[in-house]
């Protein structure tokens, strides 16, 4: 049975492009030796000047897994920090890693670029791909179910790994692969890639009024400015979720939105009611887990205990490969 690891950072309330980017396979996969953290670490390397905000958002994102369908009696669901291995091994993987491997990383540059208003000139910011190939690595997984986006971050791990056996002789680590979902990429209310980072997302707390509201303002296709113009479904983020959850009508809806027989405005009203309706099984199992905190907290706490047992011994193997213990 081949091991998994992944993890979401708790920068606030995960959303449809966590779920349909992440969690469904997260769902998939958890019949299987799968470890699913949450990764508070990660989240100093833009929100370090926040110190109060990231513990509670802990809570959401545990609560946004449970909900979302993960059970802890499948998986192991854990916060990063209460792993201390996790820093250890990152630590002894950047005294390996090149500087221009982490420097030509296609996300770092976009970060920097989006992220303008916040000082990410920082070690821990630009290190961030090594301490996920040590979240990686620290458990030995062989699949890591992630979003599009990550796919740099992923080969990078590879690297680091692959340069790791060279140096030491001695094969530690598998080479993880990817699982990716079919939708992979999520578009948000503007377009471009459902993110935070972007306030573009419908989240998964969203109540049914919220997420029609933030519907009615999606950007469609932009060459259709009036009902009478032919539209370009391909193009148009109403249309990708169509797709998603309102399959039996998506032939029509594309059909109709080519030959003008429908106007944005209905399109999106459609979608926002087949969008409710699969997210509202989401929202009551989240409502019921938030009434649950304490059992939430003995959920992390034992999970941290196995992946502790797990991380130690990958930890021990790593320092001897090293020359670092006999």
């Amino acid at each position: 049975m081949a091991r998994v690891l992944s993890g979401t950072r708790p920068t606030g309330k995960l959303h449809l492009g966590n779920l349909l980017g992440a969690l469904e396979n997260y769902k998939k996969l958890q019949g299987e030796d799968a470890f699913f953290m949450i990764a508070d670490l990660h989240a100093l390397t833009t929100e370090y000047e926040d110190k109060t905000k990231i513990a509670e958002n802990v809570m959401e994102v545990v609560v946004d897994y449970l909900a979302s369908g993960l059970d802890p009696d499948q998986c192991t669901m854990f916060v990063q920090s209460e792993v201390l291995e996790h820093a250890n091994l990152a630590l002894l993987f950047s005294m390996i890693t090149p500087l221009g491997w982490l420097e030509r990383n296609p996300t770092y540059k976009d970060q920097l670029r989006e992220l303008k208003g916040k000082d990410l000139h920082t070690h821990g910011f630009l290190g961030y791909p090594v301490l996920q190939a040590a979240d990686i690595a620290i458990y030995k997984a062989e699949k890591v179910p992630v979003g599009e986006d990550q796919l740099p971050h992923l080969e990078l791990t590879r690297e680091i790994i692959r340069r790791f056996t060279h140096l030491y002789g001695k094969k530690v680590f598998p080479e993880p692969e990817a699982v990716l979902t079919q939708a992979p990429k999520v578009p948000g209310l503007d377009g471009r890639k459902m993110s935070k980072s972007y306030d573009n997302c419908i989240y998964l707390a969203d109540s049914k009024d919220a997420v029609t509201k933030k519907v009615k303002t999606m950007v469609t296709d932009p060459a259709r400015k009036i009902r009478s113009d032919k539209g370009h479904p391909e193009v148009c983020p109403v249309y990708f979720y169509h797709k998603l959850f309102n399959k039996d009508q998506a032939l029509t809806v594309a059909k109709e939105c080519k030959n003008a027989e429908r106007g944005c405005v209905d399109c999106k009203m459609e979608m926002a009611a087949k969008l409710n309706e699969f997210m509202d099984p989401i929202r009551e199992r989240r409502e019921s887990w938030m009434k649950k905190k304490t059992e939430v907290c003995e959920i992390l706490k034992r999970g941290a205990k196995r992946a502790r047992e797990v991380a130690g011994e990958t930890l021990k193997e790593t320092l001897r490969a090293m020359g670092l213990a006999s």
